[in-house]
């Protein structure tokens, strides 16, 4: 499914990236960074402040090697300054991002797209990705 819907398969990266961010990073670089955004093999990672920006982006060829171990496909690290994850200002741009409505061509292309999986389960779950996946701004 992920090979159908490319800027899934980078969605499903950025959750299994953020839930071992702290292993990767360690836990003083992981309370001050959030990472954002995977696409096209660039992590975007928002740092609160500007030491730590500077720190990390002088460690970026050791975090880039540490990454690699366990994701294929991530080639860079760029940080930026910007609000973690948990701060609300961020997850409401994501929400007015992700706004996009889908057409009924949208829709029953996802509808094809998940009618040969025979458990409801999954299907219902791929279903929530792909709509997920092309309400997203980059689709």
């Amino acid at each position: 499914m992920s090979s159908a819907v490319p800027e899934l398969r980078d969605r499903l990266r950025e959750g299994r990236l953020r839930q071992v961010w702290r292993g990767v990073v360690g836990a003083d670089a992981a309370r001050r960074t959030w990472p954002e955004h995977l696409a096209d093999g660039c992590l975007t990672v928002h740092v609160d402040n500007s030491p730590w920006l500077s720190e990390l982006t002088l460690r970026s060829g050791e975090l880039v090697a540490r990454l690699r171990e366990r994701f294929d496909g991530i080639q860079t690290v760029r940080f930026v300054l910007g609000p973690l994850g948990g701060d609300t200002r961020s997850t409401e741009r994501r929400e007015a991002r992700a706004a996009r409505a889908l057409s009924r061509d949208d829709v029953r292309e996802i509808d094809q797209a998940v009618s040969p999986i025979t458990d409801a389960d999954i299907r219902a779950a791929a279903r929530r990705l792909l709509t997920t996946a092309w309400k997203s701004p980059s689709r």
